[in-house]
């Protein structure tokens, strides 16, 4: 999946123009974009051609939450320009860790506190030393 130049031009108005010191276009970040989708890979690993991993997953993540993804994603649909699936999905992690409740582990014993500590009997941890008549 990489989109050319003359497609580029047909979903641009999906986009802002570019403010600032901005190294990377936005075409050249969509191709980085699609490539990691394409291949599953982590950001980390993508090819050195396509510009710093950091600079395109921090552009990826203000278009993700501003709108301009779903948008040109959804041009890109209309016009034909790229067939992806509509159940795409990708996690951007190696593992997910579940809380112990979730694997079936044992639960801790609830305390039976009753309402009067005579009925506890002696103490079974002491927090403070205990200061002993001296005769």
């Amino acid at each position: 999946m990489k989109i050319t130049k003359n497609q580029y031009r047909r979903i641009a108005m999906c986009f802002s123009p570019a403010r600032g010191n901005v190294r990377l276009s936005n075409l050249a970040v969509l191709n980085a974009i699609l490539y990691v989708l394409e291949n599953g890979c982590k950001w980390r690993s993508l090819p050195k051609s396509y510009g710093p991993w950091h600079t395109i997953y921090t552009r990826m993540n203000r278009w993700a939450k501003s709108g301009v993804l779903d948008r040109a994603f959804e041009k890109l649909r209309e016009e034909n320009l790229l067939d992806l699936p509509e159940g795409t999905l990708s996690l951007d992690s190696t593992s997910i860790k579940v809380h112990p409740d979730g694997t079936g582990a044992l639960k801790k014993p609830v305390p039976n506190l009753s309402e009067s500590p005579e009925e506890e009997g002696q103490p079974k941890y002491i927090w403070l030393p205990r200061v002993t008549a001296r005769q």
